[in-house]
């Protein structure tokens, strides 16, 4: 692991926010409710793991592009995560902002507004060979897809309770 700035890291930090800026202006019908319910230790971690990726992508160099690594599949792989978590939120914004939306699975792959930038940063870490952010993904992980999991369990009960 070697220290310094990465601007992989920080495009990937770009790629994460820049949708959750625009999401605080169209958040889905009803999710101050659910966000009220959540649990402390899954918030716990989630805000830990947010805050360990953030500064832990940044400081590594070993996230840069190099293109003559044999683990380059592994950016690339990552990389193709993060463009599939920026279409979900094109489908998320073209749609009309439900819960249901806001939760839905992309490509197969479920609660993906969570799974996706996770997955994507921990291939990341497998790319820079960075056991730390390897572990911040995982604590975020936890966290922010346990989370989305139960607000995904509390809308399906919803809905089976109003048929």
């Amino acid at each position: 692991m070697h220290f310094g700035f990465s601007y992989v890291g920080l495009i990937y930090l770009i790629m994460l926010m820049l949708p959750n800026l625009l999401w605080t202006r169209n958040q889905p019908k009803d999710y101050e409710k659910y966000a009220g319910n959540e649990n402390r230790i899954l918030v716990a971690l989630e805000r830990t793991g947010e805050v360990l990726v953030s500064c832990l992508a940044l400081i590594f160099s070993d996230f840069n592009i190099n293109l003559e690594s044999a683990w380059s599949w592994w950016l690339a792989a990552s990389f193709l995560l993060m463009v599939c978590y920026e279409l979900y939120w094109l489908r998320y914004f073209r749609s009309g902002k439900t819960m249901e939306d806001f939760y839905s699975s992309f490509l197969g792959v479920p609660v993906a507004g969570a799974t996706l930038p996770v997955a994507a940063f921990f291939l990341l870490a497998v790319y820079g060979r960075n056991p730390a952010l390897g572990a911040a993904a995982t604590i975020l992980g936890i966290g922010h897809i346990g989370i989305h999991l139960m607000h995904r369990k509390e809308i399906m009960s919803v809905d089976r309770s109003e048929e």
